[in-house]
């Protein structure tokens, strides 16, 4: 679901609709359990953090996932507590995700400027997540710019992915989800705005590009269901000049890839 927040502030940075206030009063039963299961297990330095459509307000009960991150947490814990509270709440949603993740590195110094990866890192924390408990590590800080250089922090990878994709089997979900991210920051670049929509993305990128308007389409339903992709197409989007190759070039020579 599109977060109506998403966008740039006047001066050009990244703002969005993450916020506690906004967590939906039908997930809150989640929220409370899940804070209670990481209150037994947190260390000094854990933190848990919430993104996606229940940090926006804009999850729809039924057909949206709850998305967490556990820092500091054993990946054991996060497994099995995602596992249990996707079955209690499997009429609430369609899961509850909890990926585990190290003590990020906050730091804006230049020193490490040339760190893609990182830099996407710090970006999502201080604009995408909401800490629920443990150590504050996401919202604060001054705003980051929504330029090439935070496009590229989230998706320059999207050539290694690619290549993985092409030499192992994925699941067409997850080849839609990241391609359409991607699209989404050339999107925000080509037309001087922000967004991370994959909606949003499909919708511009089909305008621009007519050709793979029936492309666009096809991964728009496998980033929400793909019980249907076949392997023949999962195989042509991900071909050598495929829907894919021509997002990864567009991105490589608009954005750049990570080094």
């Amino acid at each position: 679901m599109r977060d109506p927040g998403e966008g740039l502030a006047p001066d050009g940075t990244i703002r969005t609709g993450a916020d506690r206030s906004r967590i939906p009063a039908a997930f809150a039963p989640v929220i409370d359990d899940v804070i209670a299961a990481f209150d037994t297990v947190a260390g000094q330095d854990s933190s848990l953090l919430l993104y996606g459509s229940v940090a926006t307000g804009t999850a729809r009960a039924g057909r949206s996932d709850v998305d967490l991150i556990a820092i500091g947490t054993a990946l054991e814990w996060c497994r099995s507590t995602a596992r249990e509270l996707s079955a209690r709440y499997s009429h609430l949603c369609r899961g509850v995700e909890i990926a585990a993740a190290s003590r990020p590195d906050t730091r804006r110094e230049d020193d490490d400027a040339s760190d893609d990866e990182r830099y996407g890192d710090r970006v999502f924390l201080r604009h995408y997540c909401i800490t629920l408990a443990g150590v504050e590590v996401a919202g604060s800080g001054p705003p980051f710019p929504g330029d090439a250089r935070a496009a590229r922090g989230f998706n320059g990878d999207i050539a290694q992915r690619l290549a993985r994709w092409r030499a192992e089997p994925a699941p067409a979900r997850s080849i839609a989800r990241k391609t359409l991210f991607a699209a989404a920051g050339i999107v925000s670049i080509e037309d001087g705005t922000w967004t991370t929509d994959r909606g949003a993305a499909a919708g511009r990128w089909s305008e621009r590009r007519p050709e793979d308007a029936e492309a666009c389409a096809l991964l728009l339903r496998w980033a929400d269901d793909d019980s249907e992709a076949t392997r023949a197409e999962v195989e042509s989007v991900l071909a050598t000049d495929g829907f894919v190759d021509r997002v990864t070039q567009r991105f490589a020579d608009t954005i750049g890839l990570w080094q």
